[in-house]
């Protein structure tokens, strides 16, 4: 499915390249969005796993995001593991990536027939569902 990362790989591109001026970076806004759609309170290795990425590179990331008072790291009913949670800037820099996020999307699929989208989005759903099926088999 090579098509299907390009697609997401330029998408990232876009939105990356309009969140630049407002001083967000991939590893910023992306991180931001995952803790935004979180059902509960994410801690760093839920934050890793969410990301596809390993504990060491999330610190990084979390110590940027509090620099920037995007989050802070609260002491939560395990007192071994913090959670993160987004501070009222966290929450006003989500907005803005989510509202620069729709326009794009808007921009991307207005010159796409309806019927067209439903089809499409109709295939990558099996797909995904077949996608889940594959990874609870065992090796």
């Amino acid at each position: 499915m090579p098509l299907v990362a390009q697609l997401n790989r330029q998408w990232r591109r876009v939105i990356d390249r309009r969140l630049q001026p407002l001083g967000l970076t991939e590893a910023m806004w992306l991180p931001l969005l995952h803790l935004s759609r979180a059902s509960r309170p994410m801690r760093q290795k839920d934050l890793a796993a969410s990301l596809s990425l390993d504990s060491s590179s999330v610190v990084r990331l979390l110590d940027g995001l509090e620099a920037n008072r995007f989050v802070e790291r609260v002491e939560g009913a395990d007192r071994r593991a913090k959670e993160i949670h987004l501070t009222p800037s966290g929450v006003a820099a989500v907005r803005r990536v989510e509202d620069v996020v729709d326009q794009a999307r808007g921009e991307l699929l207005a010159h796409v027939p309806a019927g067209d989208l439903d089809a499409a989005f109709d295939v990558l759903e099996r797909i995904a569902r077949s996608l889940s099926v594959l990874e609870q088999e065992g090796p």
